[in-house]
C-alpha cells in the first residue's frame, strides 16, 4: 500500500483563513497511521476533521440528478458518500484510514444508511464493478499519479457514466489562500484536461471557493464516458 495516499476536506464549520465547511485545509500527505490519529483524536469528542456537510461543488452539480451507484474515492469520514446515500445513490466510499472508514461506518450507521466502507489506498484499489458516478474531492497526487487514477475511473464507469472532481489549483499558490504549499499535488485545468481526454469533458474550469473574507482556487472537473 503506498503510504502516501492524499485525501481532502475541512475542519471548520464557519469558515477562515485555512478552510471552510466546503473545502480543504492545508496539506494532506502523510502515513495513513498519522491520519488514523487523527480522524481518532476528532472521533473522540464527535467531531469531524473536515465538514459534515457535503463539498459545495459536488453537491451543486449532483443535485437533481437520479440516483444510481457511485464511488467516493478517498472519502475521509464519508462527507460526499453520506450526502449521496442520504438521495438514494448505492454508495462505495474508499479511504487509506481505517479509523475514518470505521466513523464514516458509524454516521451511516446512525442516519440509517447503506453505504459499502472500504479501507484501501486508492492508487492500488480499483471498483470490481461499473458504476455511473466517481466523486475524487482533494485527492492530493503528483500528476502522474492523479492521471493514473483519473484513467482507472473511466474504465470503472458505465456507459454515460460521470466523474465529478475537484482538486486544489495550482494558481492558488499565487492568487488564493490556504490549501497546499506543494505545488507537485495541485492541478491544473489543462493538466485535468489531460488526464480525461479519453472521455467527454463536461466543466474543467477554475472556480472560487470562499474562505472567510478571501477565496481558495480549485480546480472542477466534470467529465464523462461515451
Amino acid at each position: 500500500m503506498n503510504p502516501k495516499h492524499r485525501h481532502g476536506g475541512t475542519n471548520s464549520t464557519n469558515g477562515s483563513a485555512n478552510g471552510t465547511a466546503n473545502g480543504p485545509v492545508g496539506d494532506r500527505s502523510g502515513s495513513s497511521s498519522a491520519w488514523d490519529a487523527r480522524y481518532a483524536e476528532a472521533a473522540k469528542s464527535d467531531s469531524s476533521v473536515w465538514s459534515f456537510e457535503p463539498n459545495a461543488f459536488v453537491a451543486s452539480i449532483l443535485d437533481g440528478f437520479a440516483p444510481g451507484s457511485a464511488i467516493d474515492l478517498a472519502c475521509g469520514e464519508g462527507r460526499n458518500a453520506l450526502w449521496l446515500a442520504q438521495r438514494g445513490w448505492e454508495v462505495t466510499a474508499v479511504d487509506f484510514s481505517r479509523v475514518a472508514v470505521e466513523t464514516g461506518r458509524a454516521r451511516a450507521d446512525r442516519l440509517g444508511l447503506e453505504v459499502d466502507w472500504i479501507a484501501a489506498d486508492v492508487t492500488d484499489w480499483s471498483s470490481p464493478g461499473l458504476v455511473d458516478l466517481i466523486v475524487i474531492a482533494y485527492l492530493q497526487l503528483p500528476a502522474a499519479e492523479l492521471a493514473s487514477v483519473i484513467a482507472s475511473c473511466a474504465g470503472s464507469l458505465e456507459p454515460d457514466g460521470l466523474i465529478v472532481l475537484v482538486a486544489h489549483d495550482l494558481d492558488n499558490l499565487e492568487r488564493g489562500v490556504g490549501g497546499p504549499q506543494n505545488s507537485a499535488v495541485l492541478t491544473s485545468v489543462d493538466s485535468l484536461r489531460a488526464a480525461a481526454a479519453d472521455l467527454e469533458i463536461e466543466r474543467c474550469e477554475q472556480v472560487q471557493r470562499p474562505v472567510g473574507d478571501a477565496f481558495a482556487i480549485d480546480t472542477v472537473l466534470v467529465a464523462r464516458r461515451a
